[in-house]
């Protein structure tokens, strides 16, 4: 209908998958490197998990990993893990083709099979009667032969949220298939945010000890936003773009930045302005259209979170001035430094000729050649914020206390993935044996971390940071005085007004209800953060992103 009116070959926004019409955000192409890095080098076995809201792409995601695994790969994709534990290995044996009468040679299906098979070859079901012990001796069979013809075999489990306790301990008991030197299976779990809280009971501690990399997929900026519908308007064939520069924060904020709905919202305002003769589209008719497309209030509801970019604009401007007119002005730091702390850049993208690359044993010799006090590392990470040194006070243990009213320390225990989602530099204590050091960390990527040390910047694999880093941090971070503590349920006081203000909720009541308890829990589920519905220090660092300080360098090169 609408099509020849918007000057459009073919349908941009249907949300059914077509290659053509990808578009990969950084968190998308983190993500998928991250995915390629754990079934790869970095997986040696085990699990690699997969988590993000409904809608976010991780089915996508997945189709994109099979086409670029090696020829060397086979895949048991598994769409449906709504099954029992017996049913799931029946379900794996028959995605391999293993014949449990015959057991063939493991040389079936590639991975650029798996997700488009020739049906003209028959294949043989596992018999339904056959017991545990058949299935599995069958699939050690398998992958004993895989594993002598040099190819490698992966179980890839999509909406993992739906598998059973049992079903998920009997994946777990999958990886204890191995020889003396690898193990033979390697599992990827995609699944909403409900997996993860899944993975943390104390029944499944096992299987999650052997999560090997995680990443958590959230939605997009909203930036990002109108860059997606630009690209999938443009490979429709669609010349002059019609959405309005509000419509497109109008969508965001009605979708949460959650690829489906955007699809969803975008095609209703295509139908909408046709039948309306509008060439441009405007919020106004954005948000008529979300009205119609949307069940009511599911932009709020559906586990996205409630604040919105734009909304209660005079509100916040009103406070960041009142913040900015209460900050001192730091009189020792150099005018050019001082002005680069102003803007929300990456941390400078030091020279190829400046970083230096270590394995995992390069680095442990390195460390013990550093110095053992913090205050170094404490320097580097003040000189990226643009702070004097006056602005804190160190001790020997690598704790800092804040002198300045704006500035923050905080000091937790996290994982590498939760650090990652801050985005700001952070302090680690590294230690190789006997010999202790700390060490800054300036960037991530897929496979690689960059670290700040006394004598110089290097490049290591994230599997060596992490054997040497026992998962301790400390931040530093600006905001207003009020957020000197963590904010509790029950909580009053100008903290927890800012902190309702930053999550879109009315300012009444100034009190940590449960309407703002839900809302940090969403906040928290989004970001990739512990849910805890406590707004503590990563959660607090997370909301007071769009304040000034340097970021994490994205791109390593």
């Amino acid at each position: 209908m609408y099509l020849e009116f918007y000057g459009l070959s073919e349908p941009p926004f249907s949300i059914t998958p077509d290659p053509r019409f990808v578009f990969l955000s950084e968190r998308h192409r983190d993500a998928l490197a991250h995915l390629l890095f754990g079934i790869g080098q970095g997986g040696g076995g085990g699990f690699v998990l997969l988590t993000g809201e409904v809608g976010t792409g991780k089915t996508t995601l997945s189709r994109l990993l099979l086409e670029q695994l090696p020829d060397n790969t086979r895949v048991a994709l598994v769409l449906n893990p709504r099954v029992s534990a017996l049913e799931l290995l029946e379900t794996i044996c028959e995605e391999l083709q293993i014949d449990l009468n015959h057991n063939p040679p493991a040389t079936h299906r590639s991975a650029n099979q798996a997700s488009d098979q020739d049906n003209s070859t028959p294949r043989t079901p596992p018999k339904h009667s056959s017991s545990t012990k058949v299935l599995i001796d069958a699939l050690n069979t398998y992958l004993l032969d895989a594993y002598a013809n040099g190819l490698r075999v992966v179980v890839v489990i999509d909406e993992a949220q739906n598998l059973s306790v049992d079903a998920l301990e009997q994946v777990r008991l999958l990886t204890n298939l191995e020889t003396d030197t690898q193990k033979l299976l390697q599992i990827v779990l995609l699944g909403q945010p409900e997996l993860r809280t899944m993975l943390a009971r104390e029944e499944l501690r096992q299987l999650s000890q052997r999560i090997t990399a995680r990443f958590h997929l959230t939605p997009l900026e909203p930036q990002e936003t109108g860059e997606y519908l630009r690209h999938r308007y443009r490979v429709a064939g669609g010349q002059r773009f019609p959405w309005t520069a509000k419509a497109l924060r109008k969508i965001h904020s009605r979708s949460g930045g959650v690829p489906r709905l955007i699809n969803i919202i975008a095609e209703r305002t295509l139908l909408a302005g046709y039948a309306r003769d509008m060439p441009v589209l405007d919020e106004q008719v954005v948000g008529t259209a979300a009205d119609e497309a949307l069940p009511a209030r599911s932009y709020a509801s559906a586990r996205i979170p409630p604040w919105r970019w734009l909304a209660g604009a005079a509100t916040m401007l009103a406070l960041l001035l009142l913040i900015w007119l209460r900050w001192p002005t730091p009189t020792a730091a150099p005018a050019a430094t001082a002005s680069a702390a102003s803007t929300n850049a990456p941390v400078t993208q030091p020279t190829s000729s400046t970083v230096v690359a270590l394995d995992a044993t390069g680095l442990a010799v390195r460390l013990r050649t550093e110095p053992a006090s913090p205050r170094a590392a404490w320097q580097r990470l003040l000189q990226l914020w643009g702070l004097p040194a006056s602005s804190i006070t160190v001790d020997d243990a690598g704790s800092c206390t804040a002198v300045t009213d704006d500035v923050h320390c905080t000091a937790g225990n996290t994982t590498l993935d939760r650090l990652l989602a801050l985005d700001r530099p952070m302090l680690l204590p590294l230690s190789s044996g006997d010999a202790q050091t700390w060490g800054v960390l300036l960037g991530a990527d897929a496979r690689r971390a960059r670290i700040g040390l006394h004598s110089g910047v290097v490049d290591v694999e994230r599997g060596a940071l992490q054997s040497v880093w026992d998962g301790r941090y400390f931040a530093l971070w600006r905001g207003p005085k009020a957020l000197t503590q963590s904010l509790w349920p029950g909580a009053t006081g100008p903290g927890v007004v800012w902190l309702r203000q930053r999550l879109d909720l009315p300012s009444e009541p100034a009190r940590y209800d449960e309407a703002l308890r839900q809302a940090v829990g969403a906040f928290q589920r989004a970001r990739g953060l512990q849910e805890d519905r406590v707004a503590g220090p990563e959660t607090l660092i997370a909301l007071a992103d769009n304040t000034t300080g340097p970021r994490l360098i994205r791109e390593l090169r």
